[in-house]
Formats: C-alpha cells, sequence, structure tokens
C-alpha cells in the first residue's frame, strides 16, 4: 500500500468511528431523542475512545488542512485563564472529566457542539483530499520532509552540525520553491532561500512577520554550508530544523 493509499483508508476510519462517537456522545447527553441510525450499531464508549481519535484525527488534520488545527483543538482544550464554567468555555476536556455546574444542567451539550465541529472539520479533510485543487504530490513531500528532518535531528545530536543544518536547509529550499509553483511565481536562475523568501513576500504570499522568520533560518542554514570563523551551534541547529518544521506545515 503506497502512501496516498494509506492516507484514504486512515482518513475513512477516522470518519467512520468519528460518527460512532457522534452518535454516542449524542445518545448520552440526549437519551430521549429518537436515533433510528442506533440500529445495528455497537456504540462505543465515547469517554474512552474519544482521546484516541483526537490524536489520529490531529495528525491528519496537521497533515491536510493545517490551518484548522487551533480550531480543532481549542474545542477540546481548557482555556489557559481560569474562568467561571459557561456555554462559551466548556470544552469537551471539562466533559471527559465530568465537570457541569449546578444552576445550567444543559452546560454539557456544549460539548456535543464542539465534537459536532471538530467532526466537521475531519470531514472537510476528506472534501479537500478528494479536491482536485488539492496537490497530492505534497502529501508525498510532506512524508519525504518529515524524514529528512529527522535525519537532520539525529545527525545533530550525534554532533554533526553543519550536515544537520545542511540537510535542514535543502529541505526548506526545496519547501519553498514548490511554494512558489503553487502560486505560480518564477524565480530567476538557481535562486537560494532568500531569493525564494523575497518573491513570496513581494507577492504577498506571506506576511513580514514570516518574511524575517524564513530570513532568520536562511542565515542559520549559511553557517553550515560555508566555511566560516563562527561554529553553527547544535542549539542554533536545533532552532533551524524546529523552524524549518514549521515553515513546511503552514507555509503553503
Amino acid at each position: 500500500m503506497n502512501n496516498l493509499e494509506k492516507y484514504k483508508k486512515d482518513l475513512n476510519q477516522l470518519i467512520e468511528e468519528g460518527e460512532k462517537l457522534l452518535i454516542s456522545i449524542r445518545n448520552d447527553l440526549v437519551p430521549k431523542k429518537d436515533y433510528s441510525d442506533l440500529i445495528n450499531h455497537c456504540l462505543p464508549n465515547f469517554k474512552n475512545l474519544y482521546q484516541s481519535w483526537y490524536s489520529e484525527a490531529l495528525v491528519v488534520i496537521e497533515l491536510i488542512l493545517p490551518n484548522r488545527v487551533m480550531d480543532f483543538k481549542k474545542f477540546y482544550e481548557k482555556p489557559k485563564v481560569g474562568k467561571l464554567l459557561n456555554h462559551e468555555n466548556y470544552t469537551i476536556s471539562h466533559y471527559l472529566q465530568g465537570l457541569s455546574i449546578s444552576n445550567d444542567p444543559t452546560i454539557q451539550l456544549s460539548a456535543l457542539a464542539h465534537f459536532e465541529q471538530q467532526f466537521n472539520i475531519l470531514k472537510s479533510c476528506q472534501k479537500r483530499f478528494e479536491s482536485s485543487l488539492f496537490d497530492i504530490k505534497q502529501l508525498l513531500q510532506a512524508d519525504l520532509f518529515n524524514s529528512e528532518l529527522d535525519a537532520a535531528k539525529e545527525l545533530n545530536n550525534k554532533g554533526f552540525v553543519r550536515g544537520a543544518g545542511a540537510i535542514a536547509g535543502v529541505v526548506l529550499e526545496h519547501h519553498l520553491s514548490q511554494v512558489c509553483s503553487n502560486h505560480k511565481i518564477q524565480p530567476k536562475k538557481n535562486p537560494s532561500i532568500n531569493d525564494y523568501n523575497d518573491l513570496l513576500k513581494s507577492s504577498n504570499v506571506i506576511e513580514l512577520p514570516k518574511f524575517r522568520f524564513i530570513q532568520l533560518l536562511g542565515d542559520l542554514r549559511n553557517l553550515c554550508d560555508h566555511k566560516k570563523s563562527i561554529e553553527p551551534t547544535k542549539e542554533e541547529i536545533d532552532k533551524l530544523i524546529d523552524g524549518v518544521n514549521e515553515v513546511t506545515k503552514t507555509v503553503f
């Protein structure tokens, strides 16, 4: 089975599991409703199985719809600032812990609404996956980039700092090249990271903070590619590798 088939299979399986979990939490919270679709279903226990579903679904969304990752997470995670529970800040995490408030017995219904939103985000991955606008090549390329960055981390941990940085730089350069291609931006012959970065900024593909971030990554890469009196540190290359990983998942 190739990667493309595996992605399809995993996504379809997650959607099927999500459908059953949705029926399960509905049945828990609104048991008087007539659910004709419960017939012949062996319902999972939502509180027992949600966590594993969430973890797997999050990986898929990070890959296919990275711009929806924060939305997906906020329906589960508790707000960082402690506040009195209400329908707006009640999350699935609260529901899994059995938290409620005595003066509002309906507050747990918010968990149902949040899971419905998470499930719809996951289903939208399927639509994007099947859409002709989505370039499947990028899924396969993402696998390659992840493998190369893992190799760079291993080299860096073993003290091969320049080699690790060079690999991370190549990944960044190839990704920026793909982004330019996605937006039909034609670079000059033999472009560098900075050339790609300038083109993406001038074409309004990226904003100034991202431009400066990529500029910093390019500077770190240059420390590895050229013999200079300053030796790059392991910490700098860790920063380079992590930064390249971030760019490959947020700039398209």
